[in-house]
């Protein structure tokens, strides 16, 4: 009996329990009673106002990857991207030996790729992933002496040591402000790569070819047998021998003794585009100077005497390498489109725009105020039901006060953002993923903590996060990016003291690159930029809030799907 007695004890007990804490859970402001995933619930709209903003001459250094020629897109207009470097050697105070004579002096700079087949002559075919435009595209490539110093650091006014910033603009800021450089006017010379072979300079074209090397196994037997290396795609130019005999294998041994005085004394390459002299389309690609196996470099390969016998001089093949992994900057000139032009100076801060500019490099972003304007009674900091002063407050309340006081349960929010299919209709590429992110702090929003991954394509990680394109299944062409803010508006409900802070919308090449690159001028609306909007050339036109009525169906709005008790 007294065991049965306990039993029942226990069970009721339990069962009190577990009815508080269905109860605790039903009445947890804000949060989601059935998950995350809405079923066949109907969202309710509010209104959201948003606009374009120019991106101005933008911090370019710093960047996991850099953009090198002219990508014509006929939606945005053309940009074309040059890109300077500065230069170390792999080993300094290196043996030069004597009466040192160049045999060869090449660049290399790996490309984005990925193997396709297996060739049977030995290694792989490849295809390029980062190409834009033709992939038959040429280019006229010079590349120079740079005759600017580059620095990856300063010491300020205070005596603190900052990271020195390159602008996009260093290209064409002429004159330039204090402190600047115009790395164009700053060549030196004539171009290095000076090969009779014209596809490394005249007719440059990104090849998706493996370049194989040869060595020869020994070289004093009668028949010669080769081993051969096969390498990744990549830039490989042909440079100017006697520059480098003079500049480097004769150079005083101080020069080469140490990374300071090496930099001042070779400052660096600056890579140079220009539509080619035969008047091929061009393109624009990526190029993977941060590439584990192997970054940018230049490798000078000479013999030298190391020894004297009696049977006379010897010589020994000698390699030095310079790498270009230093201080880099991508320099960018936009021609723009009128559609472009017209879309930027017609932007309304007030209202917000009918179509929203998202473009990287030197571009746009958009900006996004949740919530229209009402004149709905509001809650005050204790959630007492209050007259706001001048009757004036936001959707924000009205969505406090469903969940407050009729219980409603937050289980999904998102942005959806209708690209606008005509006006893209002729865009060759279109971004596949966009960011959204707190533009009044320049950081991350509370959805963006999403551990989900994708080990095939690290871009399309933080899915539940979203900003991925829909496709239509027919045109292959963008429908739409949808943007989960489900966190962010449960944080906004719960503490009326949080801020409802600006939000932006950009595009990016990175979904894991959060960080920001400064503008060299802030203006009223933004300081910075995503650096992940830095890095490409691609954009998207997208319909915006104050679209007529045959687009009411596109329109931006914030949806949330909400569980109401019965």
């Amino acid at each position: 009996m007294y065991n049965t007695s306990f039993i029942k004890k226990i069970l009721l007990v339990a069962t009190v329990v577990l009815l508080y804490s269905c109860d605790k859970d039903f009445n947890a402001i804000g949060e989601e009673l059935i998950g995350d995933n809405h079923f066949d619930l109907v969202p309710e709209q509010y209104g959201v106002t948003a606009f374009s903003q120019e991106v101005t001459p933008v911090q370019s250094n710093g960047l996991p990857f850099y953009s090198l020629g002219i990508y014509n897109n006929p939606v945005f207009g053309e940009t074309t991207g040059n890109f300077v470097s500065q230069v170390g050697l792999t080993a300094y105070k290196p043996t030069i030996g004597e009466s040192p004579v160049i045999e060869s002096v090449v660049l290399t700079v790996p490309y984005f790729s990925h193997a396709t087949a297996v060739d049977p002559k030995g290694g792989n075919v490849y295809a390029l992933d980062s190409i834009y435009g033709p992939k038959e595209g040429k280019l006229k490539l010079s590349v120079y002496e740079s005759g600017a110093q580059m620095y990856s650091s300063y010491y300020d006014g205070n005596g603190s040591l900052l990271g020195k910033l390159y602008y996009s603009d260093q290209d064409t800021n002429t004159p330039p402000l204090a402190g600047e450089v115009n790395f164009n006017t700053k060549k030196l010379g004539v171009p290095l790569n000076d090969s009779q072979d014209k596809s490394q300079n005249d007719k440059f074209f990104f090849s998706a070819k493996q370049t194989v090397d040869s060595t020869v196994v020994d070289a004093n037997a009668a028949i010669k047998t080769y081993t051969y290396q096969y390498s990744a795609p990549q830039m490989r130019l042909d440079l100017n021998k006697a520059f480098f005999q003079t500049k480097i294998l004769n150079a005083s041994a101080a020069n080469l003794s140490s990374d300071d005085v090496f930099q001042q004394y070779f400052k660096g390459l600056y890579f140079q585009v220009e539509k080619a002299v035969d008047g091929s389309p061009s393109n624009m690609a990526f190029l993977d100077f941060l590439k584990p196996a192997g970054p940018a470099k230049i490798t000078i390969k000479y013999k030298a005497k190391t020894a004297i016998t009696t049977d006379g001089d010897t010589t020994e093949d000698k390699v030095i390498t310079i790498n270009l992994t230093g201080a880099g900057t991508s320099l960018l000139k936009d021609a723009k489109s009128s559609v472009y032009s017209n879309g930027l100076a017609n932007r309304n801060k007030d209202t917000g725009d009918d179509r929203l500019y998202l473009k990287g490099g030197q571009g746009s972003v958009a900006v996004i105020n949740l919530f229209d304007k009402t004149d709905l009674i509001g809650y005050d900091s204790n959630n007492v039901l209050v007259n706001k002063p001048n009757g004036v407050s936001d959707e924000l309340d009205e969505i406090r006060h469903n969940v407050i006081v009729k219980k409603w349960l937050v289980n999904e929010a998102n942005l959806v953002f209708y690209i606008d299919a005509d006006k893209m209709k002729t865009a060759e590429r279109e971004p596949k993923r966009v960011y959204l992110y707190d533009l009044d702090n320049n950081t991350i929003i509370a959805d963006y903590v999403d551990s989900s991954t994708n080990a095939i394509d690290p871009k399309q990680s933080r899915s539940i996060f979203g900003g991925i394109i829909a496709l239509d299944a027919t045109t292959k062409k963008g429908v739409s990016y949808k943007v989960r803010v489900t966190k962010h508006i449960r944080n906004l409900i719960k503490d009326p003291t949080i801020k409802n802070v600006r939000l932006g919308l950009s595009v990016t090449e990175g979904i894991d690159v959060i960080t920001s690159n400064k503008l060299r001028l802030k203006n009223d609306v933004i300081s910075e930029a995503p650096r992940g909007s830095v890095m490409g050339p691609l954009g998207t036109i997208l319909y915006g809030n104050n679209v007529s009525a045959a687009d009411t169906d596109k329109k931006l709005k914030l949806l949330i799907y909400y569980t109401k008790p019965n």
